[in-house]
């Protein structure tokens, strides 16, 4: 069993040092002990990038002091110099801290970390190491490459940058796979040092860049044939320069079989910017699910919610519901949850309350909000997750089993009048309560109002008529190379109203079976595409100059 955080050595005199592997880009190849480790660090120290992929593990509040790598072009140019991360590290240990120290990949195949580590040792600060996945494994996994076959194949790992003649001899000489670590602009020069050490021209080889994330690219070749497969395929360098890229070379590295192997990078909608007009909190089972297809999710909020402007009503509600008033509560939204548990805070009431009442859900999500705030619904529909959905499954009102026939419906402002309509129809009084106004969002950002209009975003989703216009109003129209996605026909209307080819329609009302539509038709355009002999998949990659622009990063 791993340690946890009060395990560790207490931080007094001197305080902690974990040493922390971040694996090569995918957050969600951090390990069990690494969350662990992030969670409880005072401190967190990481490049940029890294730090990105391992922040959102940590708890609010840890300081995250910057880290700038000064080279000798920033040292040419002037810059002063920037205390080391040796220094950083060593100077928040010695006050107490418990200080996390990430690093792209394992610690252990990171010089810098070894330096950093003996700095401790010789300082008296005591530390661990949390291995990670190195990217030079976990990236050929992630692009479909194998580095053994059944008969255990040698591997070799190569850092380009820092071989030495003698290094690129001896792989040369093996028959093994040879894994090396280089960069865009330097993988020709690395495939030349191989041949000139002995490896024949038509050696398979493969190129991976930005791997394990969502912006990944591999390309199948030779050592002899690399160099002009990356110039037809117009890759251009990073604008910063040193690209890292992670090739493998070898006649049994299974490069021949990655069409049947790359099951990443084959994923339905891979690498396509998903536009969800709703907050982080209303998409968050959408968003992975969106992310388990490849899809990189972009939440921007249409629509605000705001207290009702006459609160009287909603507070006569809650009381009635405590005095028993009710036989039924209905929940037809997460925001109507919040709403009725924000109330209950006000009064210094729990779940409790709903004690002898029965709540229904009208679907997943929202019982699951209600589940979070301690209430397990009695009703959720056995079908299609809506208004008509819970009405087909509510009982009539009979007066022998039901000492009540009232039932409360915290909604919204603008909330349609079918339950309502059908509940009447049922024998059931019904107290329509606006428990919270639904307002138009501010606009977001400008860069995302231009990826809108401009053709950025693969696709959008829109979850009702108001997403649409909502969206149109505060962003604009999307580009028509972007996928239009619709949860329902009124959905669909409103947006062929508004001027917008729709290409994706769910089969029923529910946000999963609109992803899961999306993926279908991501599916079968990357089958059309791989029929027609193309490689740009994506509807972004084809709006104008977008071939121009592009980059692999």
């Amino acid at each position: 069993m791993s340690p946890t955080t009060s395990d560790l050595p207490a931080c007094s005199a001197s305080g902690h040092v974990t040493f922390l592997g971040a694996g090569p880009g995918d957050p969600g190849l951090l390990t069990l002990r690494a969350v662990e480790a992030l969670a409880g660090a005072d401190v967190l120290i990481a490049e940029p990038d890294v730090l990105e992929m391992v922040r959102g593990h940590a708890r609010a509040g840890v300081s995250t002091p910057a880290l700038t790598v000064v080279d000798d072009v920033s040292t040419a140019a002037g810059i002063p110099p920037i205390r080391d991360a040796a220094n950083l590290v060593m100077e928040a240990a010695r006050g107490g801290k418990r200080v996390v120290r990430a690093v792209t990949g394992d610690p252990g195949l990171d010089g810098d970390a070894g330096t950093e580590m003996l700095a401790c040792a010789s300082a008296g600060i005591p530390f661990e190491v949390v291995p990670g996945i190195a990217a030079a494994v976990g990236v050929p996994a992630y692009a479909g490459v194998p580095l053994r076959d059944a008969q255990g194949t040698d591997v070799r790992l190569v850092d380009a940058r820092t071989a030495s003649d003698r290094c690129w001899t001896e792989v040369g000489a093996s028959d093994g796979t040879v894994v090396v670590s280089t960069t865009l602009e330097s993988v020709a020069g690395a495939a030349g040092e191989l041949v000139a050490a002995g490896r024949k021209p038509d050696t398979p080889m493969t190129v991976t860049v930005a791997g394990t994330t969502t912006r990944q690219r591999t390309w199948t070749a030779t050592l002899g044939t690399i160099a002009q497969t990356l110039k037809q395929a117009k890759v251009l360098p990073s604008p910063e320069g040193h690209q890292p890229v992670i090739a493998v070379v070898g006649e049994r590295s299974a490069a021949a079989q990655r069409d049947q192997l790359a099951w990443f990078e084959s994923k339905p909608l891979f690498g396509w910017k998903v536009l969800v007009p709703r907050t982080k909190e209303q998409a968050a089972s959408l968003s992975d699910q969106l992310r388990s297809y490849g899809a990189v999710p972009h939440e921007v909020p249409t629509i605000a919610v705001e207290p009702p402007r006459t609160p009287q009503q909603m507070e006569r509600a809650v009381k009635g519901l405590v005095t028993g008033r009710y036989e039924w509560i209905a929940f037809t939204s997460v925001n109507a949850v919040k709403a009725v548990r924000e109330k209950f805070e006000e009064y210094g009431l729990d779940a409790r309350a709903f004690a002898g009442i029965k709540v229904a859900a009208v679907g997943e999500q929202t019982a699951a909000a209600l589940v979070d705030f301690g209430v397990k619904p009695d009703l959720v529909p056995s079908g299609e997750q809506s208004a008509a959905g819970l009405l087909e499954d509510w009982p009539p009102y009979d007066p022998v089993f039901d000492p009540i026939d009232r039932v409360f419906l915290p909604r919204a402002d603008i909330a349609t009048e079918t339950l309502v309509a059908g509940l009447i129809e049922l024998g059931w009084e019904v107290d329509d309560v606006t428990a919270y106004r639904t307002v138009r969002a501010s606009p977001p950002p400008a860069e995302t109002r231009e990826a809108i209009k401009g053709g950025g975003f693969d696709a959008v989703l829109f979850t009702s008529s108001s997403t649409v216009r909502n969206l149109v109003g505060i962003a604009g129209k999307p580009h028509n190379v972007t996928v239009i996605a619709c949860i329902g026909p009124a959905t669909a209307k409103t947006a062929e109203e508004h001027g917008l080819r729709v290409d994706v329609l769910a089969p029923e009302p529910s946000v999963h079976k609109l992803a899961e539509a999306l993926a279908a038709f991501g599916t079968q355009r990357r089958e059309a595409a791989r029929e027609a002999g193309e490689t740009v998949t994506r509807p972004s990659e084809r709006r104008p100059g977008s071939r121009r622009r592009r980059t692999t990063t």
